[in-house]
């Protein structure tokens, strides 16, 4: 992703009166982070050398945003999760290397003063206080490098729905293998149990090809999440309630070139997509009026969307 973005349309929304919206996209290949407009405009990078970054999450009322680093390598345990101001000044690390092994996406309870994210090599889904503090793990997949090896117990994407305290996460399993799931427990271990052993672990679905990243509108009850396997299913956005869940999610956009982050507007009916090709579209909440507004922007992981 360069400095100089490439547009291709619009899609702006004013934000409420006296703020600005910005969306915040990460790129894989340059380890850095970029602040935009949400039709691509007045792109700049506000971090740079950062290490696989993967999920970003933006705290407003701080003005801060916090972002996952997968480390110098996937196979190595050296992931870290840092914090910065939304203009990228004031970076530290609050989850230093080797204390998370390749976090993912990440997500922010305000309520709760705590970040959720997962830990894909590292086979847990995790959380800490927003400064880092109190690491614990919530679900544990495997443990040991022949557990490692078996990428359906991969956690990838995750996120909260604070109305039923209950995570969300992906197992992505292997590329395009239809052995990905989205499971779903409590946000606390059930008392006696253990983040190995948990009796309140429900699937929601299965056999789906790579299931990545999720979002939820909690205001509409409904579930978003991007899949990056082989088409028809996969290379998608799809959706589903959570309190109503249909046999089948609803497939709402497709043709994306290994789909990744997502980011909800529920307020102005749109989400916000990026992909592993270097695009980010933009649509409204059911897939239709899709724009493909940035493209050919390197590798793009994690996006936020935030009215500051």
């Amino acid at each position: 992703m360069t400095e100089t973005l490439v547009t291709n349309s619009k899609s702006k929304r004013p934000g409420r009166k006296g703020t600005a919206v910005r969306l915040f996209v990460l790129e894989l290949s340059g380890g850095r982070i970029h602040s935009m407009s949400p039709d691509g405009s007045d792109g700049k990078v506000i971090v740079t050398d950062c290490h696989l970054p993967d999920g970003i999450v933006v705290d407003v009322d701080a003005g801060h945003i916090y972002w996952t680093n997968m480390g110098s390598s996937p196979s190595t345990n050296d992931g870290s999760i840092e914090r910065a101001d939304l203009d990228g000044k004031n970076r530290r690390v609050i989850v230093p290397r080797g204390a998370t092994h390749t976090p993912k996406q990440i997500h922010l309870d305000k309520k709760s003063g705590k970040l959720y994210w997962c830990d894909r090599e590292g086979m847990r889904v995790m959380r800490s206080n927003l400064d880092g503090s109190q690491i614990e793990t919530l679900v544990e997949t495997g443990r040991s490098d022949a557990d490692r090896r078996d990428l359906t117990r991969w956690c990838v994407g995750i996120t909260i729905d604070p109305e039923r305290k209950q995570i969300y996460w992906t197992q992505k399993g292997p590329d395009n293998g239809e052995q990905g799931r989205i499971l779903r427990a409590g946000v606390e271990i059930p008392k006696g149990e253990t983040a190995a052993k948990r009796s309140d672990v429900e699937v929601f679905f299965d056999r789906l090809p790579e299931p990545i990243d999720l979002e939820l509108d909690r205001k509409n009850r409904v579930l978003y999440w991007t899949d990056r396997g082989d088409p028809p299913r996969g290379n998608t956005v799809n959706r589903a309630s959570i309190d109503a869940k249909p046999q089948a999610p609803e497939i709402v956009l497709t043709h994306l070139m290994e789909g990744i982050g997502i980011a909800l507007d529920v307020p102005g009916n749109r989400m916000f997509v990026t992909d592993f090709a270097g695009s980010v579209y933009s649509a409204r909440l059911d897939g239709s009026g899709e724009r493909n507004f940035l493209f050919a922007q390197g590798n793009l992981t994690g996006i936020a969307y935030t009215e500051v």
